[in-house]
């Protein structure tokens, strides 16, 4: 990569936008790393020859993927509004998710994930429960099924008032004109831990790429934090890697082309994956940015009396 002068660093030489490289020292483009590779690990003196540019991309981009999911710190952000659904649309470069908080009042409040907000998809049936078809011969489906219209028109807890009744003072929810409660009368002896949280709650759906979340979420921001494979939607020439990892990169590919060959021996294999190993832990390490400052600013607390 080229260096840059101040004023291509700072103002981008007076191109738009101005930000685009703020940072980007830190980083090696993936063009520069399967240079590299093809000029000082490949050749006729070198223990790899006749690998082919193709391969290295390939193993390369496999590398910078498994930093993403596992070591790299790089996490993003996306911000939005949901809405009646109770849905919340993945980002395109989603892989898992870290955090998911509700935003409101300036603060951010985490939610817990919920394996009871559930969501399908719902064929339309005759009286005699004959699945539908249009005439292309398609399945007709509802724009939603009844799983998901209960929950998001699941309506707050209420309290049951009917003197009259066994049901009197307890709480359960109130539609569609009835009552329905979680637990029988006496059966109360504790909270659900899974789901016992202030907060809305979710449960994401990757086949379908949402997250539903409970009737509570309608009209709040929802701020998802998640990690990406780094692939950049596709285009190469945006895909980098921090420089701490180069050449674990490099050992990535090395391994990679040597265990993927036939007649290959045994020990220049192992070799090959213990230099990999060993130059992501260190790359791990020297990431992690253990400073003195923070352990002491962590152990301040100790002294505090607990009530």
């Amino acid at each position: 990569m080229p260096y840059l002068t101040g004023y291509q660093y700072y103002e981008n030489a007076g191109a738009v936008p101005e930000n685009a490289n703020w940072g980007s020292y830190q980083y090696v483009p993936l063009k520069d790393i399967v240079n590299n590779f093809m000029m000082m690990y490949t050749g006729n003196n070198e223990m790899l020859a006749n690998v082919s540019r193709a391969q290295v991309i390939f193993y390369a981009k496999r590398g910078i993927q498994e930093l993403n999911y596992d070591a790299f710190k790089e996490i993003k952000a996306l911000e939005l509004e949901v809405c009646d659904n109770l849905r919340f649309v993945l980002p395109p470069d989603f892989v898992n998710w870290i955090r998911i908080s509700l935003y409101k009042d300036g603060a951010l409040f985490p939610l817990t994930e919920n394996i009871q907000a559930n969501s399908a998809i719902s064929y339309l049936q005759d009286n005699d429960c004959r699945i539908l078809f249009d005439e292309t011969g398609e399945i007709i489906q509802p724009e939603q099924s009844e799983l998901d219209l209960d929950r998001i028109n699941g309506a707050a807890r209420t309290l049951y008032f009917n003197e009259g009744s066994r049901f009197h003072g307890r709480e359960g929810f109130f539609v569609d004109g009835k009552f329905y409660f979680d637990y029988d009368i006496g059966s109360r002896f504790g909270l659900n831990s899974e789901t016992a949280n202030a907060n809305p709650t979710f449960r994401i759906d990757r086949r379908a790429g949402v997250i539903n979340f409970s009737s509570h979420m309608a009209h709040e921001t929802c701020l998802l934090e998640y990690i990406s494979d780094g692939m950049e939607g596709g285009d190469d020439s945006l895909v980098s890697v921090n420089k701490l990892f180069e050449e674990y990169v490099y050992a990535y590919i090395k391994y990679m082309i040597v265990n993927s060959r036939v007649g290959v021996q045994e020990y220049v294999v192992r070799r090959s994956q213990k230099d990999k190993t060993a130059l992501l832990r260190n790359a791990k390490i020297r990431l992690s940015n253990i400073h003195p400052g923070r352990l002491l600013m962590n152990l301040r607390s100790q002294g505090n009396i607990i009530k």
